[in-house]
């Protein structure tokens, strides 16, 4: 199949969304002379034109696209087309209320946004194929094609009657008959049995607590549908051009999809990243996403947006600080990304985002925004041959699951505090912070590459993914796990004795009295740190060895940290610096280290290929140690022994 490689070409990609039908005419020419300035090699047009190109029912205007398309060959910028099926034209719901979505109070979302469409909807689905299918047919052989991109963010929940036929198929063909059903969802509490498929609709707004595995189910259940969607008009233009890429935009984390699947289906695997340039550790969530999306790719990846100043959608809506665009784009490439694009290419004036920055502002050619894009666009074309298509090599994996996530996010659960993504974040924080660069893996992949293997918290393991675990640390692996793992199976049953006997076995725990969640500020003493968020109740094995405990209160003396072997089970949250400090602690025990040894903190360090990135992440000039003899491939510079970044500084060394 093809990949990244096939459009790249040694290049990084450089560019984003390009929306000309939003400007008269003459302005796209303007555009090209600018992106030319700027080393813009790609563009994606098409991602909300759907009334532009079908401005009435089956009604096609290709005029437009088709004088860009030529446009942007002439001038050697390749297009990644979009299929403009996030955002149905007004005419679509006025005609077919089927095609719009319903929340679960019931409440029709209607057009005048973007998202407005019905996963479910065998109305929509037609619309869409039929517009896929004609771009494709009109489009397929021109020479500025480079890739297709499908929808856009896919982020649709529904609770509609079109929803709910699609949710009773997909349950039937998930269980076969209801008695499976039943007992998977537990309905024997509150007198929920079915007796008719019929009886079952999505999981709308109840009186009281939802059942857990209905809801579970329906999550999963919107990521198929959603996936569905998108094979159908991916397999649309592979059809058409099999030897282009298809891609579709991840969001971050978001809770709707099962990237690691969705990741499966593409050849392309891309994201969208906006920390906030405020966020002290915005730079931290950038590495997590950007870890987490080149390990969903196996490799190299495309950044798609991006902002190059300011967003619209925050509370307060703060621009990027000189050099940082340029710092977290690069982090990007460290990183693995192939490609850095941006929403979007010129600041819109009309519409909900026209506050949202472009690559060219409102202030325009003279404009900060546009000057550092210019510069980066020279510097990413200094290094794009020596980094394209090589990979990182990391010992640590962290371990996260989409369906877990899911289970863990019920109402009636011990803690509305416990959040699964930001024990994610604070795990990968630690890592981070301790300059260690790491992959993210599914619990059920192989994970024999790895010396460390981290889990934050995985609240539902499947038999496989337990029996996978045991035999990583079996087989000589490390293995640290959070608290409130393996308390449920794939249908959100709870395991005899609160936790898998396996993983008690795993990790000494003979058995697990009572969990202790904490409320909001509240602490507990520890050995030498901290802990917040939760405690255990626990009573260790013989074999075991309690590296920390809890000091005072109902649990003093108790496991907060037990080892057993090379599998850790640490059943509070330390604070940030003492979990830093235990888990670069047993990282160093299984042999895996920083890239370089005594970083300053605010300083990354990553290898990609055989290449060096060194980040600042401060505000302040920073000198750092790096042995031997270098040269910096964006300046040219040589520097031995030690290099000083300056202000959101970046060097990119070749030993």
């Amino acid at each position: 199949m093809p990949d990244l490689s096939t459009v790249t070409n040694g290049r990084i990609l450089y560019g984003g969304d390009y929306n000309p039908e939003q400007w008269p005419e003459e302005t796209w020419l303007e555009d090209v002379r600018l992106m030319k300035a700027a080393g813009v090699n790609s563009v994606t047009l098409g991602v909300f034109s759907w009334a532009e190109l079908e401005p009435s029912p089956g009604a096609r205007e290709f005029g437009w696209l088709d004088r860009l398309m030529d446009l942007m060959y002439e001038n050697g910028i390749g297009v990644v087309l979009a299929t403009p099926t996030s955002s149905p034209p007004p005419w679509m719901g006025h005609l077919h209320p089927d095609t719009l979505p319903v929340d679960q109070d019931g409440r029709t979302e209607w057009w005048g946004g973007r998202q407005h469409f019905s996963h479910s909807s065998a109305t929509y689905r037609r619309y869409a194929a039929a517009i896929t299918e004609d771009l494709a047919a009109r489009y397929g052989s021109h020479p500025a094609l480079t890739m297709w991109h499908i929808n856009n963010e896919y982020c649709t929940f529904d609770w509609s009657d079109e929803a709910a036929a699609r949710f009773r198929d997909w349950l039937q063909n998930k269980y076969g008959t209801l008695a499976e059903l039943n007992e998977a969802w537990g309905t024997a509490f509150w007198s929920q049995g079915y007796g008719d498929w019929a009886e079952i609709h999505t999981p709308r707004h109840a009186h009281y607590l939802k059942n857990p595995t209905q809801v579970l189910d329906f999550r999963r259940f919107t990521s198929d549908m959603l996936l569905e969607c998108y094979a159908a008009e991916r397999d649309i233009v592979r059809r058409a051009t099999p030897h282009l890429p298809v891609t579709t935009n991840f969001m971050p984390l978001w809770i709707g999809q099962d990237a690691w699947r969705w990741a499966e289906e593409e050849d392309v695997v891309s994201v969208d990243l906006y920390p906030d340039p405020r966020d002290p550790l915005g730079a931290q969530q950038g590495a997590l996403v950007q870890d987490m999306t080149r390990s969903q790719a196996r490799g190299p990846w495309m950044l798609m947006e991006q902002a190059a100043g300011p967003v619209n959608w925050r509370g307060v809506n703060h621009p990027k600080p000189r050099g940082l665009n340029r710092l977290w784009s690069l982090q990007a490439v460290a990183r693995g990304a192939d490609a850095v694009c941006y929403f979007q290419w010129r600041q819109s004036r009309q519409g909900a985002e026209k506050f949202h920055s472009g690559m060219v502002s409102h202030a325009g050619e003279e404009g900060r925004t546009y000057q550092e894009v210019k510069q980066l666009g020279a510097e990413l074309a200094c290094i794009s041959g020596e980094v394209t298509g090589s990979h990182t090599a990391n010992d640590i994996a962290v371990l996260h699951d989409w369906h877990a996530w899911w289970a863990s996010a019920q109402d009636g659960r011990l803690s509305s505090e416990v959040d699964h993504p930001d024990l994610v974040k604070a795990w990968h924080r630690a890592l981070w912070q301790a300059h260690l660069t790491t992959d993210f893996a599914h619990p059920e992949h192989d994970l024999s590459a790895y010396r460390l293997v981290v889990v934050p918290q995985l609240y539902a393991l499947t038999d496989a993914a337990i029996e996978n675990l045991i035999a990583y640390v079996q087989n000589g692996g490390t293995l640290v796990s959070g608290f409130l793992t393996g308390v449920a199976d794939e249908d959100d049953r709870v395991r005899p004795g609160g936790m898998d006997v396996r993983l008690r076995e795993l990790f000494g725990i003979r058995t697990l009295h009572e969990w202790w969640p904490l409320d909001a500020g509240e602490g507990v003493e520890c050995d030498g740190f901290r802990g917040t968020l939760w405690s255990e109740e626990i009573e260790k094995d013989e074999e075991s060895v309690t590296e920390a405990a809890f000091k005072g209160g109902e649990l003093d003396g108790l496991p907060a940290v037990l080892r057993k072997g090379r599998a850790w089970y640490v059943s509070t949250l330390p604070e940030p610096e003492a979990l830093r400090g235990l888990l670069g602690r047993i990282a160093a025990d299984a042999g895996a280290r920083p890239v370089l040894d005594g970083l300053p903190d605010q300083i990354e360090a990553v290898r990609r290929g055989d290449l060096l990135f060194v980040l600042n992440h401060s505000r302040e000039p920073v000198s750092v140690e790096v042995p031997g003899t270098h040269q910096d491939l964006l300046t040219g510079t040589a520097f031995t022994d030690e290099v000083t970044l300056l202000r959101y500084g970046v060097v990119v060394l070749r030993s």
